[in-house]
């Protein structure tokens, strides 16, 4: 049984990547909690829900500190009681399997399951 995605490295595409076509990220999609929605086949988009603007804050804020430990920086968009997600690879323009591995480890994070 291989482990959850989100225990997966994140890896970053090499120079030679291409983005990952519908067929090759459908499975990591799968994988993801139902926030998550890929977008014209270039990039991932969530919206997750809060009680209040600090706990949105709270989010993003361990967000942010995930994506500088694994230095792989999703768009945040921090709003009262709601956070937006965009996240692709730039180097690549598009989806590259780190992608998938960064948003299932935000969904455990919103979880409450940290990371």
């Amino acid at each position: 049984m291989s482990p959850p995605l989100a225990d997966e490295p994140v890896e970053s595409a090499d120079e030679e990547a291409e983005p990952l076509t519908e067929d090759e990220y459908a499975e990591y999609l799968d994988a993801l909690g139902p926030a998550w929605e890929v977008i014209e086949d270039h990039h991932l988009e969530a919206t997750y829900d809060f009680d209040d603007f600090a706990d949105a804050l709270t989010f993003t804020n361990e967000v942010g500190e995930l994506a500088e430990e694994e230095w792989h920086h999703p768009d945040i968009h921090l709003s009262w009681g709601e956070v937006g997600i965009e996240m692709w690879s730039h180097d690549i323009g598009g989806l590259h399997e780190s992608d998938f591995v960064m948003a299932a480890r935000m969904d455990r994070l919103y979880d409450g399951g940290g990371d």
